[in-house]
């Protein structure tokens, strides 16, 4: 009897096996299968739908925010957000992944440690086995999906990356090519003004208006092509022809700042030499105003970038009108007089005049501080008459004490002063080739006055003038001149020369062409400034500081990541009807 019972339980346990591994398990599988896949795909969607979507830097893929270039210890290159498909992608691949893993597995470990407990914890487990592998195996096989959607995931990073850098990669040639191409164009120089400083500057550094941040690399690189996003969120231009000119900038050698618009126009560098008391700074302020004169004239203006150089100037014109003499120049080493020039249909040029005390040209070693030297294209000479040794042999005693009485002059030669120049400038590397080289006699309306410079009938005349300085034995200043420059114009100047053959002078030599069908204005005295003086240029149309708080990641990060949210959600569908598909057949 008990072997027939146990007989007739082998027969119905087999019987619930084949019921259970024909019937149950495929439709059981299956079922247990898409669900589990669905679970966990759903699980990685959400969380990533949760990671990527919101805006705010710190979620469950954080933005960490650049360092700040004030930050003290290492030097932060730039204080702004790197482009997103070189870095941040893979940290947000990353962040999700490293989150939803942990969950996927822990929910997996308690639908097994359930299933296992309720279905085979007893003797129903006998007979229970096939649904409890159809479950298990379901479960587990789920991390085939998974797994495909995880590579199909990686390679959708990795395709979106190669796209969007490539994309990038262009952008970045393309807009460093232009830029190139409208400085060489425009020949814009940048240089600094600034003493001890003087340098040729290849990419200015650039303060952020919204927060202050200095950004040394504002230029398409990898911070971005179009925008560099700073770590305030401010998202500043990276070329000149994009609106770079309209942001501050600095020396990146001396952190002095740099005039407006930089890079936008050409920066002129033309130095005054001469010796002391040669006459530089008169014949500079002279200039300025014959300058502002023709401005005004052709609806154009000259303003100072300096507010100190105004003042300056300001107070010269009322030394003028009050017929005393300018303050003798300090020794220490310039900053350069910043004047914006704009002069429509004529021309565009940030002049950097430079006016040292003369005793900067009495050694050798003192010219060598004078670095500006090594990049200009164009030179005045400002040459004391009254230095010369042979004007000086000629002058009477009544003349001596005319010119005494009337201006200071000095015992240093012109001619020594402009070799210890050429011989600066043979150390450049083009031999200190100059374009154009002006020579100014100063003080013609005092030497009018002497029998040597009744010789010179007309001072405004370059001939004359060179003829005179030729009979005076400097015929071999005037040859070293010739072989330095491809121009070379001499000119006398008084405090009564007409202001217009002032601003022919100083436009012609630093390229700016004032003299073309521009008459002076009708009231405008010859003898003094215009009722205008000119000012301090403002910067015209500042960058406005655009961009998202701070607290958000920036606008090109999230376009990222909507891309690879769009990308995902297109593979998800694919994966679950994938799994669909191959599980159906198996209920069937």
């Amino acid at each position: 009897m008990q072997a027939v019972f146990v007989a007739l339980l082998v027969v119905v346990w087999l019987g619930a096996m084949w019921v259970g591994f024909v019937f149950v398990f495929p439709v059981v599988f299956s079922v247990s299968l898409v669900a589990a896949a669905a679970c966990a795909i759903g699980y990685y969607y959400v969380y990533a739908c949760r990671a990527l979507v919101p805006a705010p830097a710190k979620g469950l893929a954080p933005v960490a925010p650049p360092g700040s270039a004030r930050s003290q210890g290492a030097p932060v290159p730039d204080p702004a957000y790197r482009h997103y498909l070189l870095a941040q992608v893979w940290r947000d691949l990353w962040a999700i992944t490293r989150g939803i893993m942990p969950k996927i597995t822990m929910t997996a470990t308690v639908a097994l440690t359930t299933t296992t407990r309720t279905l085979v914890s007893g003797i129903w487990g006998f007979f229970t086995f096939p649904l409890w592998l159809a479950i298990c195996s379901g479960i587990v096989l789920a991390a085939v999906p998974a797994a495909l959607l995880g590579a199909l995931l990686t390679l959708l990073y990795a395709a979106v990356v190669a796209v969007g850098l490539a994309g990038w990669l262009v952008c970045v040639l393309v807009l460093g090519i232009v830029e190139r191409v409208f400085m060489a164009y425009g020949r814009i120089l940048q240089t600094c003004p600034h003493p001890f400083c003087y340098e040729k500057v290849a990419l200015p550094v650039y303060e952020c208006p919204a927060c202050g941040e200095r950004h040394r690399r504002l230029a398409p690189n990898s911070f971005g092509a179009v925008r560099h996003v700073c770590r305030c969120g401010a998202r500043l231009p990276t070329t000149i022809p994009l609106g770079r000119f309209r942001l501050t900038a600095y020396c990146p050698h001396c952190n002095g700042r740099l005039p407006e618009r930089i890079g936008r126009v050409r920066v002129e560098p033309l130095p005054f030499v001469g010796g002391p008391a040669a006459g530089k700074t008169t014949f500079m302020f002279l200039a300025i105003r014959a300058l502002h004169a023709r401005a005004r004239a052709a609806h154009g203006t000259v303003t100072f970038v300096e507010r100190r150089h105004a003042q300056a100037y300001a107070g010269a014109v009322q030394e003028f009108q009050r017929g005393g003499r300018l303050a003798k120049t300090g020794p220490e080493l310039p900053l350069a007089t910043m004047v914006d020039v704009d002069l429509p249909g004529a021309g565009h040029r940030i002049l950097y005049l430079f006016d040292p005390a003369g005793e900067h040209f009495t050694g050798a070693t003192l010219v060598e501080s004078l670095r500006y030297l090594d990049h200009g294209e164009a030179l005045l000479f400002v040459m004391d008459p009254f230095a010369l040794p042979q004007v000086r042999r000629t002058l009477t005693g009544d003349e001596n004490e005319l010119v005494e009485q009337a201006v200071a002059s000095s015992d240093e030669d012109p001619a020594d002063t402009l070799q210890r120049v050429l011989n600066e400038l043979r150390s450049r590397r083009d031999r200190g080739r100059q374009k154009r080289v002006a020579v100014v006699v100063t003080k013609t309306d005092l030497l009018a006055h002497t029998i040597v410079g009744r010789h010179l009938e007309h001072p405004e005349s370059g001939a004359a003038v060179r003829d005179w300085l030729e009979g005076l034995g400097l015929g071999n200043s005037i040859r070293a001149l010739d072989q330095l420059a491809a121009e070379v114009r001499y000119f006398g100047s008084g405090l009564t020369t007409e202001p217009a053959l002032v601003a022919e002078l100083l436009g012609w030599v630093t390229g700016l062409p004032v003299g073309d069908g521009i008459a002076a204005p009708a009231d405008t005295d010859p003898e003094l400034p215009g009722p205008e003086l000119p000012g301090t240029a403002p910067l015209r149309a500042p960058w406005e500081a655009r961009g998202r708080d701070a607290a958000l990641v920036p606008a090109s990060y999230q376009a990222g990541r909507w891309a690879i949210l769009a990308g995902m959600s297109v593979l998800t569908i694919a994966t679950l009807v994938s799994t669909a598909a191959y599980a159906l057949p198996l209920i069937r």
